[in-house]
């Protein structure tokens, strides 16, 4: 029986900076027996607007957003940051928008979207993807997968189904690296103050890598731990769960590597 048909959501910071993620996200759908096609009228999802308040300008996002995956029953993107915002912040867009057919569409196309944890989870049914990577590594929540997408313990689970992997527990998991989008550029001190925290606590696991949902914090994340030439890189949730035995995720082949 053919799996089903999933549109990539790629988000603009992946397909811009860390274009092998989506790919790694392709790949792993389509071993587990998914159709994966990638809208290309997507483009972003409008949050760096709406956190810094310019509402009206995000609304133009939101329909572009509807428009490339409105005909789609599954929508999975690898970023919990992304797929929070459009779960949460859309319908609030819409409803400033004052436009009740947006409103409408939006609160029918929301609930098809997924992180690629939730995805695989809930919806293929499975935490076993036939992945092997024999790394220790830690793992940390970022802060829309944990509290706006709420993606719970799903990733972990995954992880803990990796064959060879050996996870370690991170410190303060859930304390943020200090990224928060805008927040890193109007708060440079703050934000290297918060990424070195995080980075200190990967350091103390003695993990080979830092996994994560979002690009984003990793390139905070890996730009301190790259900066100090510290051994620990990070890596995408997605790049460890596309990884086999027949075709392993290499260091060189890490989304966010050690960013300077």
């Amino acid at each position: 029986m053919a799996g089903p048909t999933v549109a990539l959501f790629a988000t603009c910071v992946n397909d811009t900076m860390f274009p092998g993620t989506p790919d790694a996200v392709r790949r792993l759908l389509e071993r587990l027996g998914c159709t994966v096609v990638f809208p290309r009228q997507q483009t972003c999802c409008g949050q760096m607007f709406t956190n810094t308040g310019y509402f009206d300008e995000a609304v133009p996002s939101v329909r572009t957003f509807v428009e490339a995956f409105d005909t789609f029953d599954y929508v999975v993107g690898p970023s919990g940051s992304c797929v929070g915002a459009v779960r949460h912040q859309h319908p609030m867009l819409a409803r400033h928008a004052g436009d009740a057919g947006l409103e409408r569409a939006v609160g029918e196309l929301t609930p098809r979207v997924y992180d690629l944890s939730e995805f695989i989870v809930d919806v293929l049914g499975t935490v076993d993807v036939g992945a092997w990577f024999p790394h220790p590594v830690t793992y940390h929540p970022t802060c829309h997968s944990l509290r706006v997408a709420k993606v719970g313990d799903r990733p972990l689970r995954l992880l803990r189904a990796v064959e060879g992997i050996e996870l370690r527990e991170l410190p303060d998991a859930e304390q943020c690296c200090g990224f928060g989008g805008t927040f890193s550029l109007k708060n440079p001190d703050v934000s290297i103050a918060m990424a070195t925290d995080k980075a200190d606590h990967v350091v103390s696991t003695g993990a080979e890598f830092v996994v994560a949902g979002d690009n984003a914090c990793l390139l905070n994340i890996g730009g301190v731990l790259g900066r100090r030439g510290d051994r620990a890189r990070t890596i995408h949730l997605a790049d460890v769960l596309v990884s086999t035995r027949e075709q392993p995720t290499t260091a060189s082949a890490t989304t966010a590597g050690r960013a300077r």
